[in-house]
């Protein structure tokens, strides 16, 4: 499971922690008029990463799955043309997936 969250979450913690503080980390995502799905994961990745893999608990990994499947499925609805202001990019970013990084 680890491998395929390292392959999916391609931003550091603090690349992570830097988008999640800007207003367009919180100008997308389903919310109930609070914090959206996506930020608040976004959070919890951000501890995840900075976990030792040895200490990781069975919700961690079970998070861990999550992020996994809503990223391989959000980067498979990829919009056609330049993405880089886009909220399907930002949305993936919530997840720590940034499509453009190399």
């Amino acid at each position: 499971m680890s491998d395929d969250f390292d392959e999916a979450v391609n931003m550091t913690p603090s690349e992570l922690e830097r988008w999640l503080d800007t207003d367009d980390s919180r100008s997308v995502g389903q919310s109930d008029g609070g914090e959206s799905v996506g930020h608040r994961s976004g959070r919890r990745i951000v501890g995840l990463l900075r976990t030792k893999k040895a200490d990781l608990t069975e919700s961690d990994h079970a998070h861990m799955r999550k992020v996994v499947g809503y990223v391989h499925r959000h980067l498979a609805q990829r919009p056609d043309g330049d993405v880089e202001h886009t909220s399907w990019r930002y949305s993936l970013m919530n997840w720590g997936h940034d499509p453009l990084k190399r």
